[in-house]
């Protein structure tokens, strides 16, 4: 409230200072000064500064520059007080509506909003991220999560239209969260299963690890504070904040708001409904206004006129039915939004017809009474130590009794509480105290008293003198009670009134009077008697007007008075009080829903204005401020061009939406949405008018780069389409010339933009998100170019537009991404710099075309092919780049593989771009460097055999020589390159792994054989005696062609998928025939040179035979040296020598040969050669007795190899063959004739010691 003060100042020095700083905040001093002028009107203004400035303009012959300011600086004060005056109008009528909503109710089933990110957010989540990353935080977590933080640090969170998406105010922390959630499911389910750990696990794990970095340390306390004071906007809001939101919308202050708020008695919920039942009967006299002048707006057919006027009338009457639903409530300021939209038809109650039939038990009343007994003085006839107590009751109800109390202290503050539906009810207090008589019956009344209270009586415990018996001692017996009455709701005013009529009353005299609301257009004016539930007489209310009047001679009661006049009555009213009068006027005004006011006579004004008693305004204004309030909230709404004012009330609202701390993508918030659309039913506003001017906002914010929801502006424009197409739910309407021209202007607009946002679609809908925006985006416009509902366009109309969009895509994120790599295209460059930049564009072209898959291909899953086609268009501008940078490259350079590899690992993949346009070109570029690759390989590889095998050392390498290692490797690591080339044509791809495979066969057959030839060479030139070890040269020989065995099963083999033909299996066979054949060859060259050994072993011991020569001499010899010495017998060594032969050999296979399979099957075929050289030998002497000697040089080593073998692994089926059986049973013969004959001649070597140690 105003300091009463302020008003007694002239406000002609300030107004220059506030039309030339509006938006300056003031300060305290100033404040009281400035406030004064907020009601001066724009043309008070004008004149004052036309007055201050016109001595200077005559002075002057011409206008100066100084003039020209001035000007200036009027109109646009000018011109600001206009804005703010329409301001302060439209919050006038916003007020009415929240203070008394009967159409609307605050949406509960709206989306909630998040909080959005802003830039200072965003940099402070990076800064986070980046710390993980850095590991500066305690957050433990393994390399694919650290991976995936990375990967959505790098490509999400650093990305530039991640900032363009922040700035446009339309992304949150959810749609951060569901971003990284997309992108970790896509590398969860890539990775391999882990036996006890699910993958939904593993999501749930990083999901929460992402929470964690994202929310940061410092913030875990207060985020939940924080959380819930931000979402109270987005909640059902009460009143108080409804005043404070639209304050903030309109720059309302809160000073002006307090003003207001009193003129309007925003509090009065009579004054409410009244208010609009005065609007309503306003809209409908408009109505007939317009049917009677026939000014009706331009239609688009002249005969919508009869239905124009029909459809005011209708809207009105649902209004009036609408309110008439609504219950009769108490208000004030608890009063809740509970009101709900009426569920009634369209019929609604006649009330002109219903004073006729309103009667007397229409009209109920119900009143609570308290009565508080507090305590009695004056009692002395009764003892000090008597019990005494007191009774109450309303009459016709109930009877309450206190507790009891001494007579000393009679004191309870007991309370009754009663019901009663009598207006001037009769209340009873009896005062008693206990018999003490044997024969008493009753208790002794003491005193009593009678009250008849009233709604408007005191309410503070007063002391009331009781009536006592005859001849009792308590004459000053007083009571000290309180009786407070409640007024019921549909009780507006009551009080003791004279009144006099020609239908009621019609005698002058003074009654109980009492306002009732029966319903919400009923009123009556009843007059009671004491304990009477009933009127005694009533007066509908209905058609009356009410004003104050001069006192009217004659009649002897009442001073000052007020009269209710209508078509053939008049009832004249006074009361004794003017106060009195004042509200018995306002409510009867009310009430009557007249739209004349009264106006208090001055004298009479001024008078209450100084006793400061007036309820009606609590505003201390000087005349012209209140007059301009006066204006404000008298105006009939009626007057205004609601449709203009809605349209600014909407455009701020969405302004202050817009810029709250929501993510709301132009979504109004409850209690906005309750507001306007109360608005809206209230006023009048045409539906189609609101979300035309919805849809002119929310594009201007779309064109600005600010995200608005495509379904927002489906919604709105399928509204209007129907409107205007006559396709509405509710039946066909009326159309305006002007909605139709705004209509096609707004669709035209709209096309425009639509296609703006799918041509720049990475951008207005960054990485998918708001989620959905871009498939509805796709689905408007298919539905904007539906030009009327009996037209349907083409969907190939939709997709040549679409097309074209995404044509002019593609060159819009390929200048983007140069502009992002920063790569100039010099044809003077070095070529390995060009291919370089070429390469890192490639990939960053992959990462474009992935993301746009990953993140938009569900929005064109209508038409997948245009995808493919912007790929290829955006490929096409790359394919430009990449040829001239391969021109330049030397001929024989190999750098541009990874090139092919890179688009051609992506392509491939894809359905839609496999062997396409862009992909057959790189096929055709590569073709010739990839045949020209393989031929300069073979070449090398072929001369590398040559030139190894002539400088071959055959030292041990790995699994063969150093020369079979480089070859096996060449072909190896040739056919990956080629496999990993993932080359797409079939037929060039099979004709590739062909020529391979044919290469390793005629590659590995040279090596085979040139193997073979030094193995050869190597076995010539070895010693056929004991002395003979096997080379290790030749055990790589060996290793070699093992691996070449292995080798040739993945070097020679095609791919089982692919078609074998019989030549090629055969030259494939004929590869591995010849391997077999060369290994058999040179095991039996081997086991050949072994036997030659032994051979010479037999062949020593053949000079021992019996009959021969030199056996002769030798026995010869030995016996005539025996007569004179002692001559030694012939030892062991010829049989030492061959064991040791054939052990160090074995230990020389068994250590160098790679392949046990290998080593049994030497050893297998050198046993069984051994064994048969040894039977053949004794076959060839079956005549002949073995001499000693060579019994038992022969024993020793058929014993040592027979268990040496064993130990090598040879098996026992093996050991004892024919050849051993036949050995053996041979030399137990002759080891049994030797022992006969020569007794211990054969010195403990024996057979049977040999079965011993070989059991």
């Amino acid at each position: 409230m105003l300091d009463p003060s302020s008003s007694e100042d002239t406000g002609a020095e300030s107004d220059p200072e506030v039309a030339r700083e509006p938006q300056r905040k003031p300060s305290v001093l100033s404040a009281a000064g400035k406030r004064r002028n907020i009601w001066r009107t724009g043309g008070e203004r004008l004149q004052s500064a036309e007055a201050g400035g016109a001595p200077g303009r005559g002075a002057k012959g011409s206008p100066s520059a100084g003039d020209e300011e001035e000007k200036k600086e009027r109109e646009r004060a000018q011109k600001e007080e206009k804005e703010r005056r329409t301001k302060l109008q439209i919050y006038v009528f916003v007020l009415r509506c929240i203070s008394y909503p009967f159409n609307a109710k605050q949406p509960t089933d709206m989306a909630r909003r998040q909080q959005k990110v802003n830039k200072q957010q965003l940099q402070t989540v990076k800064e986070r991220f980046l710390a993980f990353l850095n590991g500066e935080t305690q957050i433990m977590a393994d390399e694919a999560f650290c991976n995936a933080i990375r990967s959505y640090y790098e490509g999400f969170l650093k990305s530039e239209r991640v900032s363009r998406m922040v700035q446009g105010g339309g992304c949150s922390a959810n749609d951060f969260r569901e971003v990284f959630k997309k992108n970790i499911e896509r590398r969860v389910r890539s990775l391999p299963e882990i036996d006890g750990l699910s993958k939904e696990t593993v999501l749930s794990s990083w999901i929460t690890k992402y929470d964690t970095i994202y929310r940061g340390e410092e913030d875990m306390r207060r985020q939940p504070q924080r959380a819930h004071l931000s979402a109270v906007s987005e909640l059902i809001l009460s009143k108080e904040q409804l005043y404070e939101m639209f304050q903030q919308i309109l720059g309302i202050r809160k000073f002006e708001h307090q003003q207001l708020y009193n003129a309007c008695q925003l509090d009065n919920v009579d004054e409410q409904a009244a208010q609009i039942r005065r609007e309503l009967d306003g809209r409908l006299q408009l109505a007939d206004k317009i049917a009677r002048e026939r000014r009706y707006p331009k239609f688009v057919s002249a005969d919508m006129e009869a239905l124009y006027i029909e459809e005011l009338r209708s809207s009105v009457n649902l209004l009036m039915a609408n309110l008439e639903s609504l219950p009769v409530s108490k208000g004030g300021p608890d009063f809740k939004q509970k009101l709900k939209r009426s569920s009634m038809n369209n019929s609604f109650l006649d009330i002109g017809d219903e004073g006729d039939i309103l009667s007397k038990s229409d009209v109920v009343l119900s009143f609570n009474l308290e009565v508080v007994i507090v305590e009695v003085q004056g009692l002395k006839s009764v003892a000090p130590n008597r019990i005494v107590y007191c009774t109450m009751e309303v009459e016709g109800g109930e009877k309450l009794q206190t507790d009891q109390a001494e007579a000393s202290r009679p004191m309870w503050g007991t309370q009754g509480d009663f019901t009663t539906t009598h207006p001037l009810p009769l209340v009873k207090v009896k005062l008693f105290t206990e018999s003490t008589g044997v024969l008493a019956l009753e208790d002794k009344e003491l005193g009593r008293v009678v009250l008849n209270p009233t709604t408007s009586g005191p309410k503070q415990a007063e002391f009331h003198r009781m009536v006592v018996p005859k001849n009792s001692q308590d004459a000053d017996l007083r009571i000290k009670l309180a009786v407070r009455m409640d007024k019921p709701p549909n009780m507006k005013h009551s009080g003791y009134l004279y009144a006099v009529g020609h239908r009621v009353w019609k005698r002058w005299k003074k009654r109980y009077f009492v306002l009732v609301q029966v319903s919400q257009y009923t009123f009556a004016m009843c007059s009671y008697r004491e304990r009477k539930a009933e009127p005694q007489e009533l007066m509908h209310l209905e058609g009356y007007t009410v004003d104050y009047c001069d006192p009217q001679t004659g009649l002897q009661g009442g001073r000052v008075f007020f009269n209710a006049v209508k078509e053939g009555d008049l009832v004249t009213f006074a009361c004794d009080d003017e106060q009195d009068r004042v509200l018995w006027v306002q409510a009867i005004y009310r009430a009557t829903g007249q739209s004349y006011k009264p106006v208090p006579p001055i004298h009479n004004k001024t008078a209450n204005s100084k006793e400061g008693n007036m309820k009606s305004s609590c505003i201390s204004l000087d005349p012209s401020q209140r007059q301009s309030v006066e204006d404000l909230i008298s105006a009939a709404p009626s007057c205004f061009d609601h449709a203009a004012l809605f349209t600014v009330l909407q455009k701020h609202t969405l302004q202050h939406r817009m810029n709250d701390s929501f993510s709301c993508l132009g979504w109004f918030s409850p209690g906005q949405v309750f507001v306007l659309d109360e608005y809206c039913a209230r006023y009048g506003v045409r539906g189609c008018h609101r979300h035309l001017s919805y849809l002119k906002d929310l594009m201007d914010y779309a064109e600005n780069s600010v995200l608005v929801d495509p379904m927002l502006l489906h919604y709105s424009y399928a509204f209007c389409a129907s409107h205007i197409h006559g396709n509405r739910p509710d039946g066909t309407g009326t159309v305006t010339l002007e909605e139709k021209e705004q209509f096609e202007a707004v669709r035209s607009r709209l096309i425009v933009l639509l296609e703006n946002q799918i041509t720049h679609f990475r951008y207005c809908f960054p990485f998918g998100r708001p989620d959905g925006a871009l498939k509805a985006t796709l689905s408007l416009l298919e539905r904007v170019l539906i030009k009327d509902i009996t037209t349907v366009v083409p969907t190939e109309e939709t997709k040549r537009r679409v097309q074209k969009c995404l044509e002019k895509a593609a060159q819009i994120n390929y200048g983007q991404l140069m502009d992002y790599a920063q790569i100039n295209v010099d044809s003077e460059e070095v070529p390995e710099k060009r291919l370089e930049d070429t390469l890192r564009l490639g990939e960053l072209c992959i990462e474009v075309l992935q993301q746009n898959d990953e993140h938009h291909s569900e929005a064109f899953s209508w038409w997948p092919e245009l995808m493919a086609e912007h790929a290829e268009t955006f490929l096409s501008l790359y394919r430009v780049g990449m040829d001239s940078a391969l021109q330049v490259q030397p001929v024989d350079s190999w750098n541009s593989f990874p090139l092919f590899q890179l688009l051609n690992n992506f392509l491939r993949a894809d359905s839609h771009l496999c062997n396409g346009a862009f992909h057959k070109h790189l096929q055709e570029v590569f073709i010739p460097l990839v045949v020209r690759y393989i031929d300069l390989m073979e070449t090398s590889i072929a001369q590398s055999i040559h030139r190894g095998f002539e400088q071959e050392t055959w030292q041990s390498v790995n699994n063969g020589s150093a020369t079979s290692e480089d070859l096996f490797w060449k072909l190896d690591a040739l056919q990956m390159f080629v496999m990993d080339l993932h080359w797409p044509e079939p037929e060039f791809a099979s004709h590739l792994e062909q020529r391979l495979k044919l290469m390793a066969s005629d590659m590995m057959e040279a090596c085979v054989k040139r193997t073979k030839s030094a193995f050869d060479g190597k076995m010539q030139k070895a010693s056929k005696s004991t002395e003979f070890r096997v080379p290790l040269s030749v055990c790589t020989m060996f290793n070699m062609l093992l691996d070449a065995k292995k080798q040739s099963a993945k070097l020679c083999v095609l791919d089982y998928n692919q078609e074998i033909d019989i030549q090629w299996q055969q030259y494939h066979s004929k590869i591995d025939v010849l391997i077999d054949d060369t290994f058999k060859e040179m095991i039996l060259s081997l086991i050949s040179k072994c036997a030659a050994v032994l051979e010479g072993v037999l062949s020593k011991l053949s000079r021992y035979d019996e009959g021969t020569f030199f056996s002769s001499i030798l026995s010869f010899t030995v016996k005539a040296a025996a007569k004179y010495v002692e001559v030694p017998k012939p030892g062991m060594d010829l049989a030492d020598t061959y064991i040791i032969f054939v052990r160090q050999n074995q230990d020389i296979l068994r250590d160098h040969i790679n392949d046990e399979v290998c080593i049994e099957k030497v050893f297998d075929q050198w046993y069984t050669s051994s064994m048969r050289a040894v039977c053949v030998w004794l076959t060839d002497r079956l005549d002949l007795q073995l001499h000693i000697y060579q019994l038992k040089v022969l024993i020793k080593i058929v014993k040592k190899i027979y268990r040496d073998f064993r130990l090598q692994g040879v098996l026992d089926g093996t050991l004892n063959n024919s050849s051993y059986e036949t050995v053996c049973n041979r030399l137990k013969v002759e080891e049994a004739t030797a022992a006969v004959k020569a007794g211990d001649g054969l010195q403990g070597i024996s057979m049977r010691d040999s079965d011993e140690e070989d059991s």
